[in-house]
């Protein structure tokens, strides 16, 4: 291997010199041993470091971090310092003799350059003692996406710097800076809005492959809102709901309309009042079982347990359930594979799921099967009924999906050459959901299921623009949200690979918000014309429960007026039981 830090000869020292004051060249024009030499390089650096791919850090910086997340695509030019904790998006770059210390969070697409300094600290100045004694300070710098810092600026601890903006060379900003700034001067001053340079952007949900900012958010729930009562009118059919106006009236499309008119309107669907609602949907549970068959049907045969292992009912469990909930309600009738259950039982059954090769299916049966338990947990109970579920059959759940879990994947199942990592990532979604999810206990391993699932979100099979549908990308975006979520809460810090889920949830969102069908909203699948393509109530509940997880992701879910409080709610369900 070629150590590029110890040129063996003059052209060796021009390539190694070459690249680290053009290090944007690197990824294109070096050498296999170069690169490997280049992977030494990052592994050197001391602290708490984690660099994405297609990294550059020249040997001649100064990169001495407690803590560095560098995105991927991003470089460290020739002669920089960089020290303390420094967070970057994808695609920045800190050009030769930046200096970049203190507490500093660079957003994506960041331009710093060349004898720039971001100082995110500070000495303090009090008089009763020289400065090189007193203590430092830091507030630390932020920086929003697509900001290009010119030579020579330098910006000092405290200051936020919105995104799209542009600071002049030699600039000294000492204050906050909005979106869209034009800046220049010391101290820095603001000299015009950079959209009145060109064509503004545009003001429709056209914006796929953009930065989506919160206004659009704002704008784009504005609408839904707007038009939530034409949407649920549409899938009425003057008795029940329907998916769509030509698909037949279903429980689901019953509960995905509470669900959206909870979700747009905090209402009930104008169809029927609150109560009428609750009595239909209350009307639906068989009492000898408390399972949900669909309309029109007999309700399922059991097994020995009470409970069943397939059909429509597993889903009737979530969404029956919740849309009684969001209504101030809950099934009138305990379940009664989840309240006979032994813990022993219940762990024959999870054996005899099919996680080798339909993990999707042993999955979703344990969210729904988690789910009747929940419910049976949280209905009032006496010397009669006992309590909701037997002594130790949920621990018996949560004993055996930890002693299961795959500690190289974080998942549970297998993957397959057919559909790859398809049904793990999907069932993981769906157990997750029931289990960990509603009860509120952290996941195990969440640094590797956040690996895996971000390697299965690369599957062009299921994740290229014309192929997207609302179960893929929720699979995805669920367990990113909340491993995320988990690793940020146990260390008080976020981290673990935010710059790629940050990018992979800016992408789905832009190619998402311009899919909605004015007065009909989302299709399940975004892909060509087709059935699935089709707006619907199901489509609609799910994408819109997307968007709200891809935008606080990106931590812009304020901006859209609405969080999920139905089956995709992202805190914990309340477990404990009601009198």
């Amino acid at each position: 291997m070629i150590d590029y830090r110890r040129p063996v000869d003059r052209d060796q020292q021009h390539v190694t010199r070459r690249f680290d004051y053009l290090p944007w060249t690197f990824a294109e024009d070096s050498s296999e041993p170069l690169r490997a030499a280049q992977q030494e390089r990052q592994r050197a650096i001391p602290g708490d470091v984690e660099i994405g791919e297609r990294c550059y850090v020249a040997e001649s910086a100064a990169v001495f971090p407690a803590r560095l997340r560098l995105g991927a695509d991003s470089y460290i030019a020739a002669h920089a310092y960089v020290t303390d904790d420094v967070t970057t998006g994808t695609h920045c770059t800190l050009n030769p003799f930046t200096t970049v210390r203190g507490k500093v969070v660079l957003g994506d697409g960041v331009r710093i350059g060349a004898y720039a300094a971001l100082l995110g600290f500070n000495h303090s100045m009090a008089p009763d003692r020289p400065v090189y004694q007193q203590p430092h300070t830091s507030l630390g710098i932020i920086v929003g996406d697509d900001v290009w810092i010119g030579s020579h600026v330098t910006i000092v601890d405290g200051v936020t710097i919105g995104d799209h903006c542009v600071i002049g060379a030699g600039a000294v900003v000492t204050k906050d800076l909005p979106a869209w700034t034009v800046a220049a001067g010391n101290p820095a001053r603001a000299l015009r809005d950079r959209r009145d340079a060109g064509p503004r952007p545009s003001r429709v949900l056209s914006i796929a492959g953009t930065r989506i900012p919160g206004d659009v958010l704002s704008r784009f729930a504005a609408t839904a809102r707007d038009q939530a009562a034409e949407i649920l009118a549409r899938s009425f059919d003057g008795e029940r709901y329907t998916d769509r106006p030509s698909a037949a009236p279903t429980i689901r499309a019953h509960c995905d309309a509470v669900e959206i008119a909870d979700l747009l309107l905090g209402a009930a669907p104008e169809q029927f009042t609150a109560a009428e609602h609750v009595e239909r949907l209350a009307a639906t549970q068989d009492p000898a079982t408390g399972l949900v068959p669909e309309l029109g049907q007999e309700p399922p045969t059991t097994d020995a347990d009470g409970f069943i292992g397939d059909g429509a009912p597993l889903y009737h469990m979530l969404c029956v359930g919740y849309a009684l909930d969001v209504l101030g309600a809950r099934f009138p009738h305990l379940i009664r594979g989840a309240r006979q259950m032994t813990a022993q039982q219940l762990v024959t059954r999870l054996e005899a799921l099919p996680w080798r090769d339909k993990a999707w299916e042993a999955g979703a049966w344990i969210d729904s099967w988690a789910t009747a338990a929940h419910w049976n947990l949280r209905h009032p109970h006496d010397s009669t009924t006992g309590p909701g579920v037997e002594p130790g059959t949920v621990e018996a759940l949560f004993g055996w999906l930890l002693t299961r879990t795959d500690p190289w994947t974080g998942l549970w199942g297998s993957p397959s050459p057919e559909t790859g990592r398809l049904q793990q990532v999907n069932g993981y979604y769906r157990l997750t959901r029931g289990s960990f999810a509603q009860f509120g206990l952290p996941v195990p391993h969440p640094t590797r299921v956040i690996d895996t699932v971000l390697d299965h979100a690369r599957d062009p099979r299921y994740f290229s623009e014309d192929r997207l549908n609302a179960c893929n990308v929720l699979d995805v975006a669920h367990p990113l949200w909340l491993c995320s979520r988990q690793i940020s809460g146990s260390t008080g810090e976020a981290g673990y690979r935010s710059a790629e889920i940050r990018a992979w949830a800016e992408q789905h969102l832009t190619t998402a918000l311009p899919r909605w069908h004015h007065g009909q909203g989302f299709g399940f699948a975004l892909g060509p014309a087709s059935s699935e393509s089709e707006p619907g109530l199901q489509g609609t509940e799910m994408w819109l429960t997307i968007i709200w997880l891809l935008a606080d992701l990106l931590g812009r879910s304020d901006a859209l007026g609405y969080r999920p409080r139905g089956i995709h709610r992202p805190e914990p369900a309340k477990q404990t039981p009601e009198t």
